[in-house]
């Protein structure tokens, strides 16, 4: 079975362009999740160390990949419930 895959490559070429577009979107998945993995403050591995992670978020800074016309406004009821249970 040693070099199966390329003597199936030689025979069948009409599969180059799949597995090329194939392990294209394999590896731009994987870019993704490493990327919002390690520059997202959303994203955690260890929940110990910061269970609520939301909590610490600037909200002047937008967290979505493309934002258009975002204001941030706080809500009152949120705000009075953080501070009846802190």
């Amino acid at each position: 079975m040693r070099g199966g895959f390329i003597q199936m490559l030689k025979k069948r070429k009409e599969l180059i362009p799949l597995i090329g577009f194939v392990g294209f979107a394999a590896l731009g998945a994987t870019t993704a999740a490493i990327y919002f993995l390690f520059t997202k403050p959303d994203v955690i591995l260890n929940k110990t160390r910061n269970p609520e992670p939301w909590e610490k978020l600037d909200p002047s800074r937008p967290q979505k990949l493309i934002t258009l016309n975002q204001q941030w406004k706080p809500v009152e009821e949120l705000e009075l419930v953080k501070r009846l249970t802190k």
